[in-house]
């Protein structure tokens, strides 16, 4: 399922994404008792966090039941003001009672290539199945993961996600699930999923917000699939759910000439044409 939901100011976008949030936990703890959330950094999931973090949304999780992971993180270290673990960590993380077994940062003290290397040995460790295996003759590095219960995205001004930026070559990756890799734009190494780990997740939400992502926005929903120039397009999750959580500032180069309403996504990703 691929939708589109418009909220009609910020402030009402954070609490219907909060909700969805809840939602996503509830049907993970029903399904497995666990809620595995990789979350994202930017200033509009900062506001989120906040929002999970006051009282009355955090008292809706038991909060022992929720791996914290990131979705992509910057190379400094975890108390750098740079860091996206930091951010969660002082808008969510300290204020709610998460077990620290349960939150998995990026280890950037390793270095961004070892680091990367060690994010993927913790998500093996976590989220192997091995009830998937279907015989013994399968080689013994063989493993299937269970899916991110919801993986949270912004998307840049660029079209970038994550740390997948245009013209980098994690957008070509289809065999690591986690990669390093210097952005010249940023001129920094930076750490990140790859889109096979983010496309096999139940949930992927995008969260946007204001005026300034408008005509990106408009050009990821409606311009040709080509990833390498609009990163945010490759995220199409082959088993789970798109949600697109944006509000009316950041909707409004969207026209109903366009075919766009809520809900409408599967309508458009049918007729873009994909490379």
């Amino acid at each position: 399922m691929s939708d589109l939901h418009i909220s009609p100011d910020a402030q009402t976008l954070m609490h219907d994404a909060a909700a969805r949030v809840l939602a996503c936990y509830e049907a993970a703890v029903a399904r497995r008792g666990v809620f595995h959330f990789a979350l994202s950094g930017g200033s509009t999931p900062k506001t989120l966090f906040g929002l999970l973090a006051s009282a009355d949304w955090s008292a809706c999780f038991d909060w022992a039941r929720v791996h914290l992971w990131w979705s992509d993180e910057r190379d400094v270290p975890s108390d750098s003001p740079d860091s996206n673990y930091r951010m969660a960590y002082d808008s969510l993380i300290s204020k709610v009672p998460v077990p620290a077994e349960n939150l998995h940062r990026v280890k950037t003290e390793l270095g961004a290539e070892e680091a990367a290397a060690n994010y993927v040995g913790e998500i093996v460790m976590w989220l192997r199945d091995d009830s998937a295996r279907l015989d013994d003759t399968e080689p013994a590095s063989y493993f299937i993961l269970h899916p991110f219960d919801l993986i949270l995205l912004g998307m840049g001004d660029d079209g970038h996600t994550a740390s997948l930026f245009p013209g980098t070559s994690a957008i070509s990756e289809r065999e690591r699930i986690v990669v390093a890799q210097f952005v010249p734009k940023v001129y920094r190494m930076r750490i990140t999923f790859t889109y096979p780990l983010i496309n096999a997740a139940r949930t992927v939400m995008f969260l946007t917000s204001g005026a300034s992502k408008a005509d990106m926005l408009r050009r990821v929903l409606m311009e040709f699939h080509h990833p390498e120039v609009l990163p945010a397009q490759g995220v199409a999750p082959s088993s789970g759910d798109l949600i697109w959580m944006v509000d009316a500032p950041a909707a409004a180069k969207l026209t109903e000439s366009d075919g766009l309403g809520e809900g409408s996504l599967e309508d458009i990703f049918r007729r873009s044409p994909k490379s």
